[in-house]
């Protein structure tokens, strides 16, 4: 890989499982702006994505224990190395009470729902575009300003991911690393709570008349669209943070946004509510 210290014409972006509906769509978004697009798939590849000439595609699970070595095959013979890394990885099941789900597929999930990404992320590091920031992306879930009852595993996993963005953050000056929350999406992830039945609870129904009164939810064009306003605003605005597609304001030029977290460096991380103490940083 040669270094390079001029922002390409053409990014070089690199997305974990765009057989999800959210991945397919950020890989034809990109697509269309001239990007080129490496995507790893662990079930069939999305057929709006076959013979593309800027896609190149990756089968990979990343629970598999040669995922690593596949990413980093992968990743190494493309022309060029990545720009932007974005996971779309993400499992609501098992769903149910704690104690009610069998603890090994608890555990296991987890770590699909963060450990595993960051293996993936690590993975994939050395072949970054060295010589100019580059972008980690990751999606939040739900659970994190109360409970989510019935999910604590997905819950679990997600929380891990929006610190390990502050901890990276922290680590890695050439990275600008931040995490996004969705809000309601219509993608087929849903399939998994109507299949828990009673066991997700209250969210059984909201899911189940969310699909059925065909509700659209946050559009995947404003997805990508707050993913490219997180990479143009850079480390100083966006690196670290936890965003909401659907409640930041980040639309237009979000430049009052932009202020007000430059002026504020514990804004949308996690962070303890009341805390007034202000311990130094120890090191």
């Amino acid at each position: 890989m040669s270094a390079s210290t001029k922002t390409p014409d053409v990014r070089s972006v690199f997305i974990l499982s765009v057989s999800s509906d959210i991945g397919e769509q950020l890989a034809l978004d990109y697509l269309r702006r001239g990007d080129r697009v490496t995507g790893t798939h662990r079930g069939p590849l999305p057929t709006s994505l076959h013979g593309h000439p800027k896609f190149t595609s990756l089968s990979c699970d990343i629970a598999a224990a040669d995922a690593s070595a596949r990413i980093a095959s992968g990743l190494g013979a493309q022309p060029e190395p990545w720009d932007i890394f974005i996971s779309c990885v993400g499992q609501l099941s098992p769903v149910g009470n704690f104690f009610d789900c069998d603890c090994e597929a608890w555990l296991e999930a987890v770590s699909i729902n963060s450990m595993l990404q960051l293996k993936a992320l690590h993975a994939a590091h050395p072949f970054r575009r060295v010589g100019h920031p580059c972008h980690v992306v990751f999606f939040a879930g739900g659970g994190t300003n109360n409970p989510f009852r019935a999910y604590s595993a997905y819950c679990v996993g997600k929380v891990a991911l929006i610190k390990m963005c502050e901890l990276l953050d922290d680590e890695n000056p050439d990275l600008n690393v931040f995490i996004v929350g969705t809000g309601w999406v219509r993608t087929k992830i849903h399939a998994q709570t109507l299949d828990a039945g009673d066991r997700a609870g209250i969210n059984y129904t909201k899911t189940k008349s969310f699909i059925d009164r065909e509700e659209v939810g946050t559009r995947h064009e404003d997805i990508a669209a707050m993913i490219r306003w997180g990479v143009a605003q850079g480390r100083e605005v966006a690196g670290g943070r936890n965003f909401s597609v659907v409640h930041d304001a980040w639309r237009e030029d979000g430049t009052r946004l932009a202020e007000s977290l430059r002026a504020d460096a514990g804004k949308f991380k996690l962070r303890r509510h009341g805390n007034d103490s202000h311990q130094p940083n120890l090191r």
